[in-house]
């Protein structure tokens, strides 16, 4: 039973370990059984995974919309202005504040695993486990697309931008375009141009720190209300980024899901 958890359903062996010191959490046709017993053609066996409690001190003043939600994971579309992990500088007001209230509202103990992390000031969707076996599965196989204003109007209607992506010396935060970097590479299509901007649709194909910002940026083109890489303060009061498409294979249920959101009404306000 143990290398078939491990080898058809991926479960690891800290997960494993867990299960065998928690008697009744694995059923073989509803009886307890242990992992040594044997399994066979037409058995009905049933793991129930124990979530640990979390340390996160829950805000229950914060508000975010849940888009999806079921019990293995839960997808926010996450505002502005809110991390998405507590910090020195930011201990009530993030999106792991709010999670930890609202999975103790529903009385189900919880930890915190985002499967994509986004910056502060980018919006958008947000997907966490609540559990540690799916948190696993999903680990580096999300798909994800972002729609971003940029500053100007960008000349070229679809494209690739491969160009390593460096920290700038000095800085512990900005980055640069450097020969030395690592690579990172961007596509991109444009989906419309007014008022002195171009909307964009972007795939990434690494996961660089700042890597959209940094490759517009780069290119003269910086995202709008993007202060630290020299984007169009008038308007809007962050760097103009949202998460607008995630889709992954569910890892229990084995189908495709596929979700969309549009742009926050900042973005939208520019292209009036």
């Amino acid at each position: 039973m143990e290398h078939y958890l491990i080898r058809t359903h991926g479960f690891s062996r800290r997960i494993i370990n867990r299960l065998k010191r928690e008697p009744g959490h694995i059923l073989l046709n509803g009886v307890h059984v242990r992992m040594v017993d044997p399994l066979h053609a037409g058995d009905l066996l049933t793991v129930i995974l124990q979530e640990e409690t979390s340390q996160i001190m829950p805000n229950p003043e914060l508000f975010v919309p849940v888009i999806y939600e079921d019990e293995d994971f839960i997808l926010f579309d996450k505002p502005p202005f809110m991390p998405v992990h507590p910090s020195i500088a930011h201990h009530h007001d993030t999106l792991a504040n709010y999670f930890a209230y609202y999975m103790e509202q529903k009385g189900i103990p919880s930890v915190f695993r985002p499967i994509n992390r986004l910056d502060a000031n980018t919006t958008g969707l947000c997907l966490a486990a609540k559990n540690a076996f799916c948190a696993k599965q999903l680990s580096g196989s999300l798909q994800k697309e972002y729609t971003a204003l940029l500053t100007g109007e960008f000349p070229q209607d679809f494209g690739v931008i491969d160009a390593p992506i460096a920290r700038m010396p000095g800085s512990i935060i900005k980055r640069m375009v450097a020969p030395e970097g690592q690579k990172s590479v961007t596509e991109y299509q444009v989906l419309q141009r007014k008022n002195g901007y171009t909307l964009v649709l972007v795939r990434l194909h690494t996961g660089r720190t700042h890597q959209i910002r940094v490759h517009f940026s780069h290119l003269g083109y910086p995202l709008a209300g993007d202060d630290l890489y020299g984007g169009d303060m008038t308007g809007i009061s962050r760097h103009a980024l949202c998460c607008t498409r995630l889709w992954f294979s569910h890892p229990v249920m084995h189908k495709e899901m596929d979700f969309c959101i549009n742009i926050q009404n900042d973005m939208k306000y520019l292209l009036k």
